[in-house]
Parts: C-alpha cells; sequence; structure tokens
C-alpha cells in the first residue's frame, strides 16, 4: 500500500470529473498520479471537504460523517484495494468501541468522507501499477482548477445542494 493525497479533482476532455490520487512522498510533476472517475456530486462533495467551503445544508457526505460519530465511531483510514475490469473498489476502515469494522465503499465516497476528517487514504501497489499514469500536471492547470470550482462555488445557490 502507499499512502495518497488528494491532489486535485478535474474535468477530463470529455467533460467527466477525475479525482487525481498522489503519492504522499512524491513532488507534483513527478511520480505517478492515479485518476478515478467520479460523478459531479461527489466530485463537489470533496472539493467542498478540501477546500473548507461553507454549504448552506449538510452534504450527504456531512450526514454519513454525522451518523458515524454519532455511533461513536471514527474514520481510521481508506483504501483503494482494487481494479476490476475498469472499476475500482474502496474500503473504509471505522474504528468503534466495539472494534474495527471494514465497510465497502466506492473511492469518491471514501475520499469524501477521509477528506473532512483527515483519515489517511491508502491504495494497493497493484491498483497503482496498473491504473497510475505519470504527473504532468503544471501549476497552471492546477491553479485553473482551482479558480474553476471557486466560480462554481460563486455561482451555486442554496438549492443546487438540496437533496
Amino acid at each position: 500500500m502507499v499512502q495518497v493525497r488528494v491532489a486535485g479533482v478535474a474535468l477530463d476532455a470529455s467533460g467527466q470529473h477525475v479525482i487525481l490520487l498522489k503519492p504522499i512522498d512524491e513532488i507534483p510533476g513527478e511520480g505517478l498520479l492515479l485518476p478515478i472517475w467520479i460523478g459531479q456530486l461527489e466530485a463537489t462533495s470533496i472539493l467542498v471537504a478540501i477546500e473548507h467551503a461553507p454549504v448552506p445544508r449538510p452534504m450527504a457526505h456531512d450526514l454519513m460523517l454525522s451518523m458515524i460519530e454519532t455511533l461513536g465511531a471514527e474514520i481510521a483510514r481508506i483504501e483503494v484495494t482494487r481494479l476490476e475490469e475498469g472499476t475500482f473498489y474502496a474500503e473504509i476502515t471505522l474504528a468503534t468501541p466495539a472494534g474495527t469494522h471494514v465497510v465497502d465503499a466506492r473511492p469518491s465516497d471514501a475520499v469524501a468522507l477521509a477528506s473532512r476528517v483527515g483519515a489517511a487514504i491508502w491504495v494497493a501497489d497493484a491498483v497503482m501499477d496498473d491504473a497510475g499514469v505519470p504527473d504532468v500536471l503544471t501549476e497552471t492547470d492546477a491553479a485553473e482548477s482551482l479558480d474553476e470550482f471557486k466560480k462554481f462555488l460563486d455561482q451555486a445557490e442554496p438549492e443546487d445542494f438540496e437533496g
């Protein structure tokens, strides 16, 4: 397993959202990135958590976290465990008063939760070897992605976050 951080959330050439995970011991522009395609709502939820952006009402991942904490549990770590036929799989490890429990999850949901509490994010070596791509993201690309998200937040209405 390799520990990673969220290096960014971007749009690919076709307009699909992708989360970029980067080993924590590698500097930007070197090594590998793990791109995982995710939905728009999950991308927004991850960006809100990373940017500590205020939202008028709790998002789905805020609700999940609230339920976890209400039950006396905490998110110990998340792991992107495998890649099968183009689908990534993840697990959330919960530390509870009754012991440790591992829950199956989509990587996007697991990362959204981990981003809210600062939990460690890990990727299986085989996943990084199979799906990692060379990191060629420039600082300009990263700045443009951040500017794009800030524009989204400026234009978003509270109703956009209602379920």
